[in-house]
């Protein structure tokens, strides 16, 4: 998959998430109050909470069901659990456009490997 663009940074408050379908695939991105935006699995991998209604500050995000915490950047749970979610390359271009670089949640390398 090339980059697409999937939606505006004005359509996410700061400090919020939105969830955005691409590709048949559901992808929770959020905005952070530095501007800084994430985008990961839409569904949290406990019991399927929608991330993008969770509570975000300083690159985490708090699923809204039972309190599960994950890094953006990482995808990694905080609460000391082995899951992880899914995140994707995104960035902003033109001042306002958010544009989803991949839906391989692999780093580069990884999708690299044999």
């Amino acid at each position: 998959m090339t980059a697409v663009m999937i939606g505006e940074l004005a359509q996410i408050p700061m400090g919020e998430g939105r969830t955005f379908s691409v590709g048949g695939r559901r992808i929770a991105v959020f905005r952070a109050y530095n501007d800084e935006v994430f985008a990961t699995q839409a569904e949290c991998p406990h019991l399927n909470g929608p991330l993008a209604d969770g509570l975000t500050g300083s690159g985490t995000v708090v699923c809204p069901l039972h309190e599960r915490a994950y890094d953006l950047r990482t995808g990694l749970g905080l609460n000391g659990e082995c899951t992880r979610l899914a995140v994707f390359a995104v960035s902003v271009r033109d001042g306002d456009e958010i544009w989803l670089e991949s839906t391989d949640p692999r780093t580069p390398a990884e999708r690299a490997e044999p």
